[in-house]
């Protein structure tokens, strides 16, 4: 899996780098008493920071980009020191709260991106969302009417066939009974798909129904309050690697679940101590695999690999 927004770093690590540069270049000017500068060279060194200060504050992590832009918006805020610095205090004030407003403006322009960008993605979610509802409903009604067709078979058969064999009437019952069953189930999936799933506050409840026999040590940080989206992700990570606890560890005694948010990413861990099955067994199928590969398209990631005597699934969700 890719690691989570490695552009996005890299571009927020690249404009903290240029403005902190900018401004140890312009804090030397007073310090070893030069007084000029090259109007050419300020103005592209300005057009750069700013152009890296939208870039950032559009694309990288909440806090690096903070930082980031901060520092970038600093350096041209500061920049025309190295001109004006022997000069009296109101023309470096009003210089530097001039070049200022461009910081800001670029700073604006990169959060009216941001929300842009974050509209569209949560337009294409519903969307996606929307569509695998319907097409739902429509495998609900196409099986459905299979199902009625059999159990109604079922039933007639045990009113017009008269008596039966015992066996036979048994085996009629059940399947009956079968065919109630798979209506309801396919009910309450179509039910389930049309409501907003559980977020991390229900993952003590999940932690409590877990196995008879394992404790499931869960730690949440204290105030987190990501989108639902993201927290609902989270949810389903954390079902996913207990349900594969279930399956594939059952010597698995603890299970330590540790949710926090650093940096911007919400950061999901589940380790268990039950060692189990191969790797290859553990991630297949569509469970872990189609989560990391979601979870990819969102700019996070998802590993998962032995750990001790266990193992330890770790997902990063930008929040």
């Amino acid at each position: 899996m890719k690691r989570y927004g490695g552009a996005r770093v890299r571009v927020a690590g690249v404009a903290g780098a240029a403005g902190a540069a900018s401004l140890a270049v312009t804090l030397a000017h007073p310090a070893a008493g030069w007084a000029s500068a090259d109007a050419v060279a300020l103005v592209a060194e300005v057009s750069v920071l700013l152009v890296l200060t939208v870039l950032t504050v559009r694309r990288s992590p909440a806090r690096r980009a903070a930082v980031s832009a901060v520092l970038s918006g600093s350096a041209v805020a500061l920049i025309l020191l190295r001109a004006v610095w022997q000069g009296p205090p109101q023309l470096v004030v009003g210089a530097c709260s001039a070049w200022a407003l461009g910081a800001v403006a670029a700073t604006g322009i990169g959060l009216y991106l941001r929300r842009l960008d974050d509209d569209r993605r949560r337009a294409v979610e519903e969307a996606a969302r929307a569509q695998r509802l319907g097409l739902a409903r429509d495998l609900h009604d196409f099986v459905a009417h299979d199902v009625n067709g059999m159990l109604v078979q079922a039933q007639a058969a045990q009113v017009v066939a008269g008596s039966l064999p015992e066996p036979v009437a048994d085996a009629l019952r059940r399947i009956e009974d079968a065919g109630q069953r798979a209506l309801a189930s396919l009910d309450r999936t179509v039910h389930a798909l049309g409501e907003r799933g559980p977020g991390i506050e229900g993952l003590e409840r999940l932690a409590d129904a877990f196995s008879p026999g394992v404790r499931v040590d869960l730690a949440v940080e204290p105030g987190l309050a990501p989108r639902h989206e993201v927290s609902s992700l989270a949810y389903r990570v954390v079902t996913e690697a207990l349900t594969n606890v279930r399956r594939h560890a059952p010597r698995a005694t603890t299970v330590a679940v540790e949710v926090r948010e650093k940096g911007g990413v919400l950061r999901v861990r589940v380790a268990d101590d039950g060692g189990g099955s191969s790797p290859s067994t553990r991630i297949g199928g569509f469970g872990l695999a189609g989560l990391g590969d979601l979870l990819e398209a969102r700019g996070g990631r998802l590993a998962a690999g032995p750990h001790g005597s266990g193992w330890r699934v770790d997902a990063e969700i930008p929040a």
